[in-house]
């Protein structure tokens, strides 16, 4: 199933005339949240500070993210994720293919102990498209190759559109089968929320950005709202 499901995309790729994201840049921020929700699932249940940073050149991109909960009793779900990918362009719109390694520094192995099956890293590949302002679907399928047993597979589509000065966002996320790391025993919607952000004019020179997001596990049947600034 997993193969059918990127060779259709990648021999899209391979079709579509293509063309470099032509940006050259480092980024660097930082989130602090209330919650941090990943894939329809509560990490912590903890208010949390995610920083990033990024640096992109000729349509690749190389970065790192991170989650750390305020609580001390949230530690254990500490994150510490690096990612790779190559974004072009074509007359249909954006597609990206990349990589994220999971790393949790407190989980109790060691940094450097890449073993399958047990090792401190999870490996994720993943494709992902943006269509064009036209129509600015995005969509997202990875699948987590190493480490582990059920090679857990995440689809996702997300539709943007915007009201009274407020960017929204429509998501849907499943995981693709049976998996212990979404608690699944097949194919299941996991992730279904609303989420909008509004920049707030702090000062004539500084402007927050402010979100919220309202989340649903169908699956799990819970629900989450989430609200968060950006820096």
């Amino acid at each position: 199933m997993r193969t059918h499901l990127l060779l259709p995309l990648l021999a899209v790729f391979a079709a579509a005339p293509a063309t470099p994201l032509a940006a050259q840049e480092f980024s660097l921020g930082a989130d602090l949240m209330s919650r941090y929700v990943w894939r329809g699932t509560d990490f912590g249940e903890s208010a949390s500070v995610q920083p990033t940073l990024a640096f992109s050149a000729g349509g690749f991109e190389i970065g790192t993210w991170a989650s750390y909960g305020i609580a001390p009793e949230a530690a254990d779900v500490n994150e510490h994720d690096l990612w790779i990918s190559y974004g072009f362009e074509t007359s249909s719109g954006t597609f990206t293919l990349g990589v994220t390694d999971y790393y949790f520094p407190n989980a109790g192995v060691p940094f450097f102990d890449f073993s399958d099956g047990g090792g401190a890293h999870w490996i994720e590949p993943f494709v992902a498209y943006e269509g064009p302002a036209s129509f600015p679907i995005s969509l997202f399928a990875g699948v987590f190759a190493y480490n582990d047993p059920d090679n857990s597979v995440y689809l996702e589509a997300s539709y943007p559109f915007a009201l009274d000065g407020v960017s929204l966002a429509f998501t849907a996320g499943a995981s693709g089968g049976r998996s212990g790391l979404y608690g699944t025993d097949g194919f299941a919607l996991i992730n279904l929320g609303l989420s909008a952000v509004k920049e707030i004019q702090v000062t004539e020179s500084f402007v927050l950005p402010v979100s919220v997001g309202y989340i649903v596990n169908p699956d799990m049947e819970k629900s989450y709202l989430v609200f968060g600034l950006s820096f």
